[in-house]
């Protein structure tokens, strides 16, 4: 049996992926296409939404897909959890470990072959808290 090849690394890919890996937030298309351009001034958006697509479903990069939501891009592409910010949709990686044997007691109770699972919790990031506050303050003023 042959080795499965490499996928073909393009300097377009690689620069998107070096860009996505630097971020800590979790951009869009549009946003990583805006931070690629200062290095590949020619990219088009499709290029940049192709390239993250690929990389998705060969598991180099993580695609978040949530209703109602644009989606986001992670560069790891390693299960872990998300917060949300139900005001900005900021996304950021939430620092806990992930629960053992959860996707084998759903398997179990369901029938259902587990493949991954996604879990995200929602809740206002402290950006949005603090402008929250300011706006109250300044109302009672």
């Amino acid at each position: 049996m042959e080795p499965t090849p490499k996928p073909r690394m393009t300097k377009q890919k690689k620069v998107i992926l070096e860009e996505l890996k630097k971020l800590d937030t979790h951009p869009t298309a549009r946003e990583l296409c805006g931070i690629v351009r200062e290095r590949l001034p020619k990219i088009s958006l499709g290029t940049v939404y192709r390239n993250l697509e690929l990389m998705s479903k060969q598991g180099i990069i993580r695609k978040l897909e949530v209703s109602g939501a644009e989606m986001c891009f992670d560069g790891n592409p390693h299960n872990h959890y998300h917060l949300r910010c139900v005001i900005c949709g900021r996304v950021a990686d939430a620092d806990l470990p992930l629960i053992q044997g959860l996707e084998d007691s759903m398997a179990e109770k369901t029938n259902f072959q587990i493949i991954s699972h996604n879990l995200e919790f929602l809740g206002i990031c402290p950006k949005c808290q603090a402008d929250r506050k300011r706006q109250r303050d300044a109302s009672l003023n």
